[in-house]
């Protein structure tokens, strides 16, 4: 017995003297390596050679003697460098955001996420966030013991202006309303298919932002896009979808009605299809400062999510309800229970969208996912219950038009003939 212990006691020490080695070692290995965070903000520039509110976060400096000067440096909107050149040209690779680029006597660049800008030795540029994005780059400049960086005058509000103005000159033929639409969504959008495919996008265009919203006054922006995003979901589209994002949050569309359109849609179109989606709309919330999580919208409880979800179906649906629950087959009842327990106390009850949005949303869902006829028809009813009536229906069936095509479109407007009648 006392053999064990001292056994024991032999292990117990050899275990401390170990783990107090590895720390000891972990401890001292850190402190070996020369380590920096480059998504740190860095400290703020000074006002001298920028405009506005510019961090600064030096990685690589001069006296580091890697032949570099590298650092990463966030510009909020609105914010620039002034105009300068660099001896040894300078690389900049853009990690966020929206911003310019500009070389004198040159027009405007639109500068993205992912974008590389080759700038050569001694020309003159400025570079800096755009009107409504903030913009974050990494900044190489290479050859460092030789280079020198010249900085020049400050790039003026008129010349600032200017790069907004240059955006929305058209090489291609857009009406003015079309313009206007469009710059309302995205007042900084330079489209890539503009340049590949101006044919496509003056027919496109002036069809879907200008004729097709002429003939649906009554449906605002706000609505429209709200939809549209409902839409792009049903259908995968997700590059779409990402564009409607930016645009509803740029008119207005709150973070949280844009949340609870990807909630409302998770019963209709599949987690596996909006968890996609989910992510992409927290990535854009992310890199507008928009803090997550949300506020919790929930409304119900585990103990009463049936009970107030059974109670809305019944009050957006009346008497059809009863009858769908009692003509379900044997075995099948829970599926009864689930659609009101899940579809709607766990979904419809949230706050967030009213039920008269909720309703129409759900109306967008499935008229673009086609293949669902018998669903449309019963929330063509909803929608009028809760008093989105015909021509309403017909005016967001108008706007999806573009998005979801012609054989759907059809259908939609058969079936809201069909069941609305002459309402």
């Amino acid at each position: 017995m006392k053999n064990i212990i001292k056994i024991l006691l032999l292990i117990c020490l050899s275990i401390g003297f170990i783990l107090k080695s590895q720390l000891l070692y972990a401890q001292n290995n850190t402190t070996q390596y020369n380590m920096n965070n480059f998504n740190a903000k860095g400290v703020q520039a000074s006002s001298e050679n920028f405009t506005g509110t510019v961090w600064v976060n030096m990685n690589i400096k001069a006296e580091d003697n890697y032949n570099a000067i590298i650092g990463t440096v966030t510009f909020e909107p609105g914010a620039r460098t002034n105009w300068h050149t660099h001896a040894s040209g300078q690389i900049l690779f853009v990690t966020s955001g929206v911003g310019y680029y500009q070389e004198k006597g040159k027009p405007v660049q639109i500068i993205k996420e992912g974008d590389v800008i080759k700038i050569p030795k001694n020309v003159e540029h400025w570079h800096g966030a755009s009107h409504h994005n903030a913009m974050t780059h990494i900044a190489i400049v290479p050859d460092s013991g030789r280079d020198k960086t010249k900085w020049l005058s400050r790039v003026t509000d008129k010349e600032y202006d200017q790069a907004l103005e240059l955006v929305h000159q058209k090489t291609i033929n857009l009406s003015e309303n079309a313009i206007a639409n469009r710059k309302e969504l995205w007042p900084e959008d330079e489209s890539k298919t503009d340049q590949t495919d101006p044919e496509l996008i003056e027919i496109f265009d002036n069809w879907a932002f200008d004729e097709v919203i002429q003939k649906s006054d009554r449906i605002n922006a706000q609505a429209r896009v709200m939809m549209i995003m409902g839409s792009c979901i049903a259908q995968g589209a997700l590059g779409e979808y990402k564009m409607f994002v930016n645009a509803a949050l740029n008119i207005g569309v709150t973070p949280v009605e844009i949340k609870e359109i990807l909630y409302q849609s998770i019963p209709y179109a599949g987690m596996a299809k909006v968890i996609d989606f989910i992510a992409a709309a927290n990535r854009i919330f992310i890199q507008r400062d928009i803090a997550l999580p949300l506020d919790r919208q929930s409304t119900t409880t585990s103990k009463n999510r049936f009970e107030k979800g059974l109670a809305l179906q019944k009050e957006m649906f009346g008497e059809r309800i009863d009858q769908m629950r009692d003509k379900a087959p044997n075995g099948q009842k829970y599926i009864q229970d689930f659609l009101a327990a899940n579809c709607f106390g766990d979904y419809y009850t949230r706050t967030g969208l009213d039920i008269k949005t909720r309703e129409l949303l759900t109306y967008s869902i499935l008229i673009s996912m086609g293949g669902t006829e018998s669903q449309v028809r019963g929330h063509i009813q909803g929608n009028l219950n809760v008093g989105n009536d015909k021509e309403r229906l017909i005016a967001i069936t108008t706007q999806l038009l573009p998005y979801i095509g012609y054989p759907r479109t059809l259908n939609a407007i058969k079936a809201i003939n069909e069941v609305a009648g002459g309402n």
